[in-house]
């Protein structure tokens, strides 16, 4: 077993930069309890670990330049660390292929990069730069809808051996046709789509899943949200949001003893708001009956930081991906997928799938 964790990012967004600032964060303050994670170690792996060795990116302010200043770079907004304070770092970014990766609304935020290089040239580059690096893990936060983009990334980990987690909702992990490619080649995948610490998704189905277990009968229930970052700029393209509300339904659907006709679930991401940045807003609503048909309903409303929601879910997801690869487990690792993802191969309840996770890391 290594005593580093050597990853490479692809998508050098929010999310990443509240994932690199929140380790700086417990690295400076060191009497802080770590939360968001399931433990503070999983199999001697703590969260100081994990080396972020290089990155990739399509934004011209950001290809070329070390990792610790692209986090700070437009149109990003987290700054939990001041970037004076954030420690310089080898680590480069460097740039990936556009396909589908910019939406029509973000484009003139993000500027992408004009890429002299062929697609076969940045390919090749690509695994050179996985190769000097020696990286074991990718891991993905391309903008939602960037399928072609997500399907060039899990190739590049086909043909490096390298481990692969997906943290969007085009399905690798969760695609059987991609799930056996990795199986074969015994390459560890771990996806899709991340379920926040305490997110939109995970109360809905938490909620659902009390009602049902409860035995009402549930007849119809939405979930709508609401941001300000890039994230929710880029899901104003209709176009891009397929796979983005399969898989947040389906996550809810999953938990269901019956499942509700479409028409009676809503769970999508509804709308961005400008001056709320970072900050996400979730409205939730369960209706049903009980006892003797009486109707009940309820609802909740949500306010979390979207980024420091996702970044444990994902340290966790790195430090079970390194374990596989230390044990020569590959193809979907399937507890990890169902406890940290919303679309993984196999849906169970969060309760089985965190016990599930444990043992993995037990080895049993």
């Amino acid at each position: 077993m290594g005593n580093r964790i050597r990853v490479g990012l692809v998508g050098i967004g929010n999310c990443f930069a509240g994932l690199i600032q929140g380790i700086e964060y417990y690295r400076q303050n060191p009497s802080q309890e770590v939360t968001g994670i399931i433990h503070d170690k999983l199999a001697g792996y703590g969260i100081h670990d994990i080396d972020f060795v290089c990155g990739f990116d399509v934004g011209d302010n950001k290809v070329g330049t070390p990792l610790n200043e692209a986090i700070y770079a437009y149109p990003n907004m987290v700054d939990w660390i001041p970037k004076e304070k954030m420690p310089k770092t080898n680590a480069k970014v460097y740039e990936s292929p556009l396909l589908d990766g910019v939406g029509i609304w973000v484009e003139n935020r993000i500027k992408p990069l004009e890429s002299k290089k062929t697609h076969e040239q940045i390919t090749e580059e690509v695994k050179k730069i996985l190769k000097e690096n020696n990286v074991e893990i990718i891991v993905s936060y391309l903008p939602v809808g960037s399928d072609k983009v997500t399907e060039f990334w899990a190739q590049i980990c086909l043909d490096t051996n390298t481990a692969f987690v997906n943290c969007i909702p085009s399905f690798i992990a969760s695609d059987e046709k991609w799930a056996k490619k990795f199986k074969e080649k015994n390459i560890p995948v771990i996806g899709d789509d991340i379920k926040g610490q305490v997110g939109a998704t995970i109360v809905h189905r938490t909620l659902a899943k009390l009602c049902s277990d409860r035995g009402t009968k549930i007849e119809k229930t939405y979930q709508i949200n609401v941001g300000g970052n890039t994230d929710f700029l880029n899901m104003k393209e209709q176009d891009r949001l397929a796979s983005k509300r399969i898989s947040k339904t389906e996550s809810v659907q999953s938990q269901l003893k019956e499942r509700l006709a479409d028409d009676q679930i809503y769970v999508g991401p509804s709308d961005f708001i400008p001056f709320l940045g970072n900050t996400k807003l979730m409205f939730m609503r369960i209706e049903g009956r009980q006892w003797a048909n009486i109707p009940y309903n309820m609802e909740v409303r949500l306010e979390v930081d979207d980024k420091a929601n996702s970044a444990g879910i994902v340290i966790d997801a790195i430090r079970l991906a390194k374990i596989a690869l230390d044990r020569g487990v590959g193809g979907p690792i399937i507890p990890a997928s169902a406890y940290l993802m919303k679309h993984p191969l196999e849906q169970m309840s969060d309760v089985q799938a965190k016990k599930d996770c444990e043992k993995f890391v037990e080895g049993k």
